[in-house]
C-alpha cells in the first residue's frame, strides 16, 4: 500500500463509494491506482456486490435518470458517459431505451428548446444554428433535432 496507509482495499472502496454511486469499473480502477494487488481488488469487488453496494444496473439506471431529468441530456451523451464509466454496451442500450423510449427524447428536446429559446425566432438562421448546437451538445440524435426544430414550438 502506498503512503503507509493502514486502510485496506475494502475501507478505501467504502470511502470512494461514499461520495457518489460508482460503477464496478470505476472502483476497480481506483483500487488498482492505489496500488492494491489484483487479487485483493477482485475480492473487494465481490464483497461489495454481496453487500449490494456495487451494482452496475442500479448505477446505470440512476445515472440515466439523473442526467436526463436533472440536466436534460439526450441519449447519445448519456451513452457516451456510461461507456466511459465502464458499463456494458448491452446494459447501456437497455436502460437508455427504457428511459427515452421510441421517441428518443423528442418531448424532452422540445421542452429544452422551448425553455432556452423562448421568444426567439427559430426562423432566423443564426438562432436556428444555436438551437441545433445546443441540442447536439446535450446529446440528441440528428433525426430528433430535425424533427423537433422542424415543427412549431408550443410557448
Amino acid at each position: 500500500m502506498r503512503g503507509g496507509s493502514p486502510e485496506g482495499p475494502l475501507q478505501r472502496a467504502y470511502k470512494f463509494l461514499s461520495y457518489r454511486p460508482r460503477s464496478e469499473a470505476e472502483v476497480r480502477a481506483k483500487l488498482s491506482q492505489l496500488g492494491f494487488p489484483q487479487k485483493s481488488v477482485e475480492a473487494t469487488l465481490e464483497k461489495l456486490r454481496t453487500l449490494n453496494l456495487l451494482d452496475d444496473e442500479i448505477f446505470a439506471r440512476g445515472w440515466v435518470r439523473a442526467r436526463a431529468e436533472g440536466r436534460g441530456y439526450g441519449p447519445l451523451r448519456i451513452e457516451r458517459e456510461l461507456r466511459q464509466k465502464g458499463i456494458a454496451k448491452s446494459l447501456i442500450r437497455q436502460v437508455v431505451k427504457e428511459t427515452f423510449g421510441q421517441e428518443e427524447g423528442k418531448e424532452r428536446a422540445r421542452g429544452l428548446v422551448a425553455k432556452r429559446f423562448r421568444g426567439k425566432d427559430l426562423g432566423d438562421r443564426k438562432i436556428l444554428h444555436r438551437a441545433i448546437g445546443f441540442l447536439q451538445r446535450r446529446g440528441y440524435r440528428s433525426s430528433v433535432i430535425a424533427e423537433v426544430l422542424g415543427e412549431p414550438l408550443d410557448d
